[in-house]
């Protein structure tokens, strides 16, 4: 028999690979986009990749998208919950309006598929949903706890789901990966530099220097840390194992992640601040150097 999987956010990076994936190893492939080029580019990967136009933070556009799959299908085999964004901002001064985007894309768009996806499954014997979490749900990242909020909030709420649901051959995981050499990488920060010139002068100010570097160092991981392809074997690998794991950590940052994550709170905080500064004071040192042997 074969096998449905829809997967969100299956333009580029994380999302794309895995659609590549599981289609070239005999799934059928629902590939969530949202306009017509990306439509096309992923129509010629694969034949068994079929993309449907959704936009997660729409109820008209998910119950379309649902229309449209019910017309190749009436059961799927799992949901990939891949889209998302990563928004950046001081606890102190970031606006409202930016955490309900945050919320309404990673949690509340998660939330919103996988209530219409999960009708389809209750026909399977076996079925499953794969949310692309992250290591910043271990909550100990600054200036992106928007991000790592969202992440924490949409795993309880499908750990909620395993512990509610009347559905026992319903399996759910959670993957967290560390970086990944992904596009992500500028597009949240182009989002987040947005979102910063809503902010006050004081704030801007004040925590000019730390976001000057972390700014930095995010579009550095645009060519660095684990490939999308490493991901999309992890993902195959949990829809095809008789018994995945609830959660997997993938990469090293995100082991050491999880490790932190045990310590004392106080102990966590003050590795991270003492780390974060002096990784700012290295870099404005090495600035500096690049400076003076330029005169």
């Amino acid at each position: 028999m074969e096998k449905y999987v829809l997967i969100t956010g299956s333009s580029s990076g994380l999302g794309k690979a895995t659609a590549q994936k599981l289609a070239a190893n005999g799934f059928k492939v629902f590939a969530g986009v949202r306009n017509q080029a990306d439509k096309e580019a992923l129509e010629l990967l694969h034949s068994n990749i079929i993309p449907v136009f959704i936009d997660i933070t729409s109820d008209e556009s998910v119950n379309c998208a649902f229309e449209r799959i019910k017309e190749h299908t009436d059961r799927l085999y799992a949901l990939v919950n891949n889209a998302g964004v990563a928004l950046a901002g001081p606890v102190e001064y970031i606006p409202v309006d930016i955490l309900k985007k945050q919320f309404d894309i990673n949690v509340f768009g998660a939330i919103r598929v996988a209530q219409k996806a999960l009708p389809m499954m209750k026909g399977n014997n076996d079925c499953r949903i794969v949310n692309i979490s992250s290591m910043s749900s271990y909550g100990i990242f600054p200036f992106i706890s928007p991000y790592c909020v969202s992440k924490r909030a949409m795993d309880m709420f499908f750990n909620s789901l395993i512990l509610e649901c009347k559905m026992p051959q319903l399996k759910v995981i959670s993957i967290k990966p560390g970086v990944v050499a992904t596009g992500i990488w500028n597009k949240s920060v182009d989002e987040s530099l947005k979102n910063l010139e809503h902010l006050c002068e004081e704030g801007r100010q004040k925590y000019a220097g730390e976001f000057d570097f972390l700014m930095k160092n995010a579009r550095k991981n645009t060519d660095r840390g684990l490939q999308p392809e490493d991901i999309a074997n992890l993902v195959y690998k949990v829809l095809t194992i008789k018994n995945p794991k609830l959660s997997y950590n993938i990469g090293k940052d995100s082991a050491a992640a999880r490790v932190m994550s045990f310590l004392p709170q106080k102990l966590c905080n003050f590795i991270v601040k003492t780390g974060l500064e002096k990784r700012i004071m290295s870099e404005r040192d090495l600035a500096c150097t690049h400076g003076h042997s330029d005169l």
